[in-house]
């Protein structure tokens, strides 16, 4: 058996998507092989898969299906080592157009992955990446406005950040089929010993992100001022989110990944934490700083169920692993300033990516 062969075989569902692709580059780069698990839906993923086989052409592999095919997911489970699971419908508004497709993807997808890890006689670990979502809209923390954003009045809350000892409050179709998601994985954990954990994560941003005004808002604000297009704001703009650069959610990924053993059965809030937060307005202004003009905004009313504040505790991770976000959202904003600067020439072509040349299995 050769050396590639023998390499440890990670599987990324939903992985040639804005986080699966910046980590399935971290994992190749480093000796592993990928397996790619994606129905290749979203705009952006094919160009991102063209630049992962351009990147890693001996070690990537890719199997074209979807987290709803059952036995699809059973034969890409039965050959992985690790699996990280990211494959899901990550808009709040389509939840609300197609609730019954949203379940499918996001707690449907998910139980085939813990199915078919179940059905092997050593269960591979499991990453789960859910979402802040889970705490609902964060109605009843009382809030006061300074400036350009909302901040907690509780002076804990401002200091530290939302907690997992938060309860769950699932809103929207959304945040039902992710939460469920979320509580199939700790339960299966639990009752059958998968060595399985969940990220529940606020905002990442970073390189490779083709963001939409459901999904990836910083990137999204980001490539609208660079096109002189003006930007949807839901809301007052004041909302604000804990932001994390995607290069610090790798480093969280091989703690936990190391480390699952001792931290299976649990849910970590992962985000940018107090440190590291930003209001849509505060945005807005980085941009126009570094564009020299004004960014035509256009207010909305705001949508149901969004949170005015949400900033992560991450204190249970760091605890437990020695974690922190290192970058800030200057130095962030500005790297992935510069990366859309290199692929905006390609842009127009994201809605009809070509396919690329993978194996389907």
């Amino acid at each position: 058996m050769n050396a590639r062969a023998a390499a440890p075989l990670a599987l990324v569902t939903g992985g040639a998507g804005f986080i699966g692709t910046n980590l399935s580059d971290r994992l190749l780069s480093s000796g592993q092989r990928v397996l790619i698990f994606d129905n290749l839906s979203r705009a952006g993923v094919c160009t991102n898969l063209h630049w992962l086989q351009t990147q890693h052409p001996d070690s990537l592999e890719v199997q074209v299906a979807d987290i709803r095919d059952a036995d699809a997911v059973s034969h890409a489970v039965e050959r992985a080592d690790t699996i990280y699971h990211f494959a899901a419908q990550v808009a709040v508004t389509t939840s609300l157009d197609d609730p019954v497709q949203d379940f499918e993807i996001n707690t449907r997808g998910t139980l085939n992955v813990l199915e078919a890890m179940r059905r092997r006689r050593r269960a591979p670990p499991l990453i789960l990446t859910s979402t802040n979502k889970v705490y609902g809209a964060l109605d009843d923390v009382e809030l006061a406005r300074r400036a350009q954003r909302y901040i907690p009045v509780s002076a804990e809350l401002r200091s530290n950040g939302i907690s997992e000892s938060r309860s769950l409050d699932f809103h929207s179709p959304y945040g039902c089929s992710k939460g469920a998601a979320d509580q199939y994985v700790l339960d299966y954990a639990r009752s059958y010993g998968l060595p399985a954990l969940v990220f529940r994560m606020s905002c990442i941003y970073g390189p490779h992100q083709f963001g939409n005004e459901d999904q990836g808002w910083v990137a999204h604000f980001l490539l609208r001022a660079r096109e002189r297009q003006p930007i949807a704001i839901f809301g007052d703009g004041c909302q604000v989110r804990d932001v994390l650069y995607v290069e610090d959610l790798l480093d969280a990924f091989t703690l936990a990944s190391a480390n699952v053993q001792r931290l299976k059965g649990q849910a970590f809030n992962i985000g940018g934490g107090p440190g590291n937060t930003l209001s849509l307005l505060e945005l807005v202004d980085m941009m126009q700083e570094r564009l020299g003009s004004r960014v035509d905004l256009q207010f909305s009313p705001w949508r149901r169920g969004d949170q005015r504040y949400y900033v992560t505790n991450t204190g249970r991770f760091e605890a437990a692993t020695g974690w922190r976000p290192s970058v800030s959202p200057q130095l962030g904003v500005e790297r992935l300033q510069e990366w859309l600067d290199h692929v905006t020439p390609v842009r127009r072509e994201w809605a009809s990516d070509a396919p690329p040349k993978v194996m389907t299995l």
